[in-house]
C-alpha cells in the first residue's frame, strides 16, 4: 500500500532516503535544506513523498507563491504589463502551486533505486495527484510544473496524461568538455568569437579567488547581486544574503564562490556547485562599470572552462540566461517545458489564451534560437 504525504520542511524526510531518489543531483537534500533555511521571501516550500511500508519510494520538490503572469515577458510586453499593474494592482497576480523550485533549473522528481522502471510512470502520476490534493487543501487553483526536463520523457508524459497544458520553458545551457585545453576549446568556436576571446585573454586579468565562506564579503556581494538583478528582465525570485551563506555552509566543498578582484575591489562573483562530473553555474553578478573594460563575464566563463579541464569534469552546466552569448560560446541546450492547469475552467481557458503571449521565446530571438537548437 502506498501512502502519499506532503511536508512543509525537508527535515521531515530522511536525508539518505531522499538522496536515494536523486543519486546524481547536486541539488539534493542538503541544497534544499539550505534554501529552506535561507528564508527566501514570498515562497513557501512543499516536499511531496510516496511511502511503501514506511520506505520512501518517490519524491518531488514543490512551492507556493503569488505568481505574476508577466514574469517571462520582455521588451514591449513587459512595459505594457507594467502599465496594467499600475492601473489595476494585482490584475496579473495569481496564487500558484508548482512542482519544482524557483532556485533550481529543472523540476526534480525521483524514485528510489530499488523501484522497477516499469513502476515509475504510475508513481509520477501519484505525485501529481498528491500535488493537486495539496494545492486544493491550500485553496490554490493553479497547479504547475516548473521546467520539466525533456530528458525525462516519462515525466513529460505523466504531465500530459494529467491534462496539464504545455508551453516552452527556458532551455538549459551546457558545454560538454571534450577538449584538453582552453586553446583547443577556442579552436572550436567561430572566427570572430575566437578572436574576441583571445584578445580578452591577452588583456589585464582580474585576480580570481575561490572561497568556501564569504561572510566578510557578503555586503559587497549583495550590492553586486542587486545591481545585476535590476538589469534583468526575467526575475522570479530575489535571493537574500543568507542564501549564499547557507548554500556554502550546507554543501561543504560541493559549492564554492569564485570572487573576481581588481586591486582591492570586488567586481564580480560566481556561485557554483560542483562534483566529480560537472560544474553548475548558479549565479554570476558583476559591476557593470568594469564589465566592458575587463570583459568579466567572458573571464568568468573561461575560468570555469579551465577549471573543468583541469579537474576532469565532463560538463559545464551554464544556466538559463544570456542565450546570445552562450550560442556564440558553443553551448548545447536541453529543453524544458512548463505545464499548468487551473481547476476553474474559465480561468484555465484564459490561461491557455495567455500562454500565447507570455511565452519567453516570443520576445527573445536568442532564446528562440536556443530552443530551436535544443537536444
Amino acid at each position: 500500500m502506498i501512502t502519499a504525504l506532503a511536508f512543509s520542511t525537508i527535515e521531515a524526510i530522511d536525508r539518505a532516503a531522499w538522496n536515494g531518489c536523486f543519486p546524481d543531483e547536486l541539488e539534493n537534500w542538503d541544497y534544499y535544506r539550505a534554501v529552506e533555511q535561507s528564508a527566501i521571501a514570498d515562497f513557501q516550500w512543499r516536499y511531496l513523498a510516496l511511502f511503501e511500508e514506511d520506505r520512501l519510494i518517490a519524491a518531488a520538490v514543490a512551492f507556493t507563491t503569488i505568481y505574476s503572469l508577466d514574469t517571462t515577458l520582455q521588451g514591449l510586453g513587459k512595459r505594457i504589463a507594467g502599465r496594467l499593474r499600475r492601473w489595476c494592482p494585482g490584475l496579473l497576480a495569481i496564487r500558484l502551486y508548482a512542482l519544482g523550485s524557483p532556485v533550481a533549473e529543472q523540476c526534480h522528481v525521483g524514485t528510489a533505486g530499488h523501484i522497477a522502471p516499469s513502476r515509475r510512470p504510475a508513481l509520477l502520476a501519484r505525485l501529481l495527484q498528491l500535488a493537486r490534493r495539496d494545492a486544493d487543501q491550500a485553496g490554490i487553483g493553479l497547479l504547475a510544473v516548473k521546467d520539466a526536463s525533456h530528458r525525462d520523457r516519462q515525466w513529460l508524459q505523466a504531465c500530459h496524461d494529467a491534462g496539464l497544458q504545455c508551453m516552452p520553458g527556458l532551455p538549459s545551457g551546457e558545454l560538454p568538455i571534450t577538449f584538453g585545453s582552453v586553446d583547443a576549446y577556442l579552436g572550436l568556436l567561430g572566427k570572430s568569437t575566437r578572436k574576441d576571446l583571445r584578445r580578452t585573454l591577452r588583456g589585464p586579468s582580474p585576480r580570481i579567488e575561490w572561497r568556501y565562506t564569504v561572510d566578510d564579503q557578503l555586503p559587497r556581494m549583495m550590492q553586486l547581486y542587486e545591481a545585476t538583478l535590476a538589469r534583468s528582465e526575467l526575475t522570479f525570485e530575489r535571493l537574500p544574503a543568507d542564501y549564499f551563506r547557507q548554500v556554502l555552509a550546507h554543501l561543504d566543498r560541493r559549492a564554492a564562490c569564485v570572487l573576481y578582484w581588481l586591486g582591492e575591489e570586488l567586481v564580480a562573483f560566481n556561485l557554483v556547485l560542483l562534483d566529480e562530473q560537472r560544474l553548475v553555474d548558479k549565479f554570476f553578478a558583476h559591476d557593470l562599470s568594469n564589465t566592458r573594460q575587463h570583459n568579466l563575464y567572458v573571464r568568468s566563463w573561461l575560468a570555469n572552462v579551465g577549471y573543468c579541464i583541469e579537474h576532469g569534469l565532463a560538463i559545464y552546466a551554464c544556466g538559463q540566461a544570456g542565450y546570445a552569448s552562450k550560442l556564440r560560446l558553443g553551448c548545447s541546450f536541453s529543453g524544458n517545458s512548463v505545464f499548468f492547469r487551473h481547476r476553474n475552467r474559465m480561468l484555465d481557458s484564459l490561461l491557455r489564451l495567455a500562454k500565447m503571449f507570455v511565452r519567453p521565446d516570443r520576445s527573445d530571438p536568442a532564446m528562440a534560437a536556443a530552443i530551436d537548437a535544443q537536444q
